[in-house]
């Protein structure tokens, strides 16, 4: 469940934490009339950068110019959490990064292993974010929406919507 005291004191650490939590983001370019796609997130929160394994002859990585910049979107594991991440996006064969973040499952994406000549990574340095945290309490969530309906005047409370600044 989202916390929403989070969310309002310290999002960014929120924002990484819900990133580690996932297992897969949609990922864009901006100004791409190709759609957004799937990507498994890895957080350097240090650096403000989100990693991603790829292929060099993907149409993703064959897309990204100097100067591209990308959004990533997150949706939590318990849908109430969500966000959008923005940056500037590149290819970096970081083989730190590789080693740090290699597992079984990227592996099987890879003939050559670590040593497959398509390998490589995309680096995402995010220098703005959007987050909505929304209450997973159905108690409270019920209450507000009746409150919203028996009144015109009042909106629904259930949750915090946040920009971040990284830049």
């Amino acid at each position: 469940m989202a916390n929403i005291t989070e969310a309002v004191d310290a999002p960014a650490n929120q924002l990484w934490k819900e990133i580690d939590a996932v297992h897969a983001g949609m990922l864009g370019l901006e100004g791409s009339t190709k759609h957004m796609q799937p990507m498994a997130p890895y957080s350097d929160p240090t650096t403000n950068t989100v990693w991603f394994f790829t292929k060099t002859d993907s149409e993703l990585a064959m897309s990204i110019r100097p100067g591209s910049r990308a959004h990533f979107c997150v949706i939590g594991k318990n849908h109430d959490y969500h966000a959008c991440l923005g940056g500037v996006i590149e290819l970096r064969k970081d083989q730190a990064k590789i080693d740090e973040h290699w597992s079984s499952i990227v592996e099987a994406w890879y003939e050559g292993g670590k040593n497959d000549p398509t390998l490589t990574m995309l680096a995402m340095h995010v220098d703005d974010a959007e987050i909505w945290a929304s209450t997973g309490n159905p108690l409270k969530f019920g209450w507000e929406i009746a409150k919203a309906n028996f009144d015109d005047s009042k909106m629904p409370d259930v949750g915090v919507h946040r920009h971040l600044n990284f830049a």
